[in-house]
């Protein structure tokens, strides 16, 4: 291919794949039927990926990645599964994404480098794409266009029109994606915000427009159901902003989500009503602040931001800094200056610290911590409980109702959710009109085959997780992960024995890492080598020769032994050295 560049679509434009072998499809289908393939995104937050595949022709909506719970020991990152895809590649005529936050398009380098499509995208989100591309070498390789709300693209088989919503980052839209067979809506990550920074309110009125001319299935965001009445504006944050920047005598340090330029907008507003520099801090922060920045989406006065490494030329009092950490991640920013671990930040008692952020479903313990390190430092800590200073990018029941009104739909299936959330989405739609027969839980790796008619659920095909650890993806599976866990719970015990002719004539040495300290344990150890004596004497006198089969007595004997001294199960390794 040649070196590709954006491409700025505006009205209607048709890019077809680039053409590749054909394979037969993975599953028999009815191909006059939509076909729609959730690979990611059902069940849980993150990894989003839907296929949707119309006779010859396929588009992927979204491309994120996961990140690991506290049972997936060392793992890096999770991605959707890309067999299906990777299956049927000859198909794929490109990927369209709904906005840049990293549960969708987080995933998109590990996909391109198995498979080459354009990728459809905002102005905003491709330049958060485009760096990551950069980063992995497929800037030059990879054909880009970028889209605006309101356009209307055909890509193969389909044509995608993009609508504008509101959420927690710029230049989010929803889809309104068409083929012969059928009409999906799907809203993306969204919230009705009728006071939105930059004032660019989400369209309502082309949402009941696509409902009037028929929809046969939405396709609803789910995060927020469980929360009644409506989001706030994310204009509402400015005002408390604005007072807490008022009464602050040292350094002021805040901590967002990186993505939410709108948010870093109000704080860097309200640092230049107070005639205080800006410093940008974290790498992600600067990345994203960079992006929007160039693009015109961070609008930054001159002489405002300075330098991190130049920070002892202004008082404390001169100081806004913005930072990452606000998962209270402990290689983040804020989590290392709690830790006193920042090389240029020290927390100090005049400073105040604005935790402009919820924390995402699992990372409570790991603010809270933060939060407590910060206070025991003698920090003034603002967050969610005590203050106005966060507002969710995700509708509330009030706006999901309002969606299904408008939109009409025949068929409703809840998406970007778990279990529990798509099953109380399905409900409220039910309670606004929907019929239950036409109403859908699915799961990740569901086929549903569409149609004007009727919405099916007619198979299922892989999508299991793909975890990533440093290089490797995918190699990692239950069994390496139980290995992980098991040395995390009861340590490694590690038993080296020199063998000649099947006799043992050196040994046995004992290493134990995560179990016991062999210096305060030493009965312990001795009697282990005892143990491990006695099962190679017993392989003696029973002539067994076999290294797996003396490995395996030894590790028998020594787990009832260790388990009866400790009540502990340590993996336990024995290593037979021939001479």
């Amino acid at each position: 291919m040649t070196e590709n560049k954006n491409i700025i679509a505006s009205g209607s434009q048709r890019l077809e794949g680039r053409s590749r072998p054909k394979r037969k499809p993975q599953v028999q289908r009815n191909k006059d039927k939509l076909r729609l393939i959730p690979l990611g995104g059902l069940g849980e937050i993150g990894k989003n990926l839907t296929v949707f595949e119309y006779k010859e022709d396929i588009i992927l909506v979204d491309c994120g990645l996961k990140f690991p719970d506290d049972a997936m020991f060392g793992i890096d990152i999770v991605l959707p599964d890309f067999n299906y895809i990777l299956e049927n590649q000859e198909k794929v005529k490109g990927v369209v994404i709904t906005h840049g936050h990293e549960d969708h398009i987080g995933g998109l380098v590990y996909l391109l480098k198995k498979i080459d499509i354009p990728i459809y995208a905002t102005k905003f989100t491709m330049g958060l794409i485009d760096k990551k591309l950069k980063e992995h070498g497929l800037l030059t390789k990879t054909t880009r266009i970028i889209v605006k709300p309101k356009d209307r693209i055909d890509i193969g088989g389909f044509n995608v029109e993009f609508i504008r919503v509101n959420h927690s980052i710029a230049d989010a839209v929803g889809l309104c994606i068409k083929c012969a067979a059928a009409t999906v809506v799907h809203t993306g990550d969204f919230k009705i915000d009728y006071h939105p920074i930059g004032g660019e309110i989400i369209d309502l009125q082309r949402f009941a427009k696509i409902g009037s001319q028929g929809v046969d299935l939405l396709m609803s965001d789910s995060t927020n159901v469980e929360s009644a009445g409506f989001t706030p504006s994310e204009s509402t944050v400015g005002p408390t902003l604005y007072n807490l920047f008022r009464g602050a005598k040292g350094r002021i340090i805040v901590t967002t989500f990186a993505s939410n330029v709108h948010r870093l907008q109000q704080v860097i507003d309200a640092a230049v009503e107070y005639k205080r520099k800006v410093i940008i801090c974290g790498r992600s922060m600067e990345n994203v602040s960079e992006v929007a920045m160039d693009l015109g989406y961070l609008k930054v006065p001159v002489n405002v931001l300075v330098q991190l490494k130049d920070i002892k030329n202004y008082k404390d009092k001169e100081l806004v800094i913005i930072t990452t950490g606000s998962q209270g991640e402990p290689m983040a920013a804020l989590g290392r200056m709690a830790l006193g671990e920042h090389r240029h930040l020290t927390i100090k008692k005049e400073d105040m610290v604005i935790i402009s952020a919820s924390p995402v479903p699992g990372n409570e313990k790991m603010v809270s911590e933060v939060i407590n390190k910060l206070v025991e430092l003698g920090s003034d800590v603002i967050y969610g409980r005590f203050a106005e200073i966060h507002v969710s990018g995700h509708a509330k029941q009030e706006e999901l109702k309002l969606m299904i009104t408008l939109v009409k739909p025949k068929h409703f299936l809840p998406v970007h959710g778990e279990s529990r959330m798509l099953m109380q989405h399905a409900e409220l739609a039910v309670n606004v009109g929907m019929n239950k027969e036409r109403t859908f839980i699915a799961e990740n790796g569901n086929i549903l085959e569409i149609d004007k008619r009727s919405v099916q659920i007619v198979g299922k095909t892989q999508a299991e997780p793909i975890l990533v650890d440093g290089l490797g993806v995918g190699d990692i599976g239950n069994i390496v992960l139980n290995d992980r866990k098991r040395l995390s719970e009861d340590g490694l015990f590690i038993v080296v024995c020199t063998m000649h002719k099947g006799k043992a004539i050196s040994g046995p040495d004992i290493i134990s890492r995560g179990f016991v300290y062999v210096r305060e344990s030493e009965e312990l150890i001795n009697n282990a080598r005892e143990e491990v004596k006695k099962a190679l004497i017993s392989c003696e006198e029973k002539g067994i020769i076999d290294w797996n089969s003396i490995k395996n007595v030894i590790r028998e004997s020594l787990f009832k032994y260790l388990y009866e001294k400790t009540q502990r199960k340590p993996m336990i390794l024995p290593i037979l050295m021939e001479v």
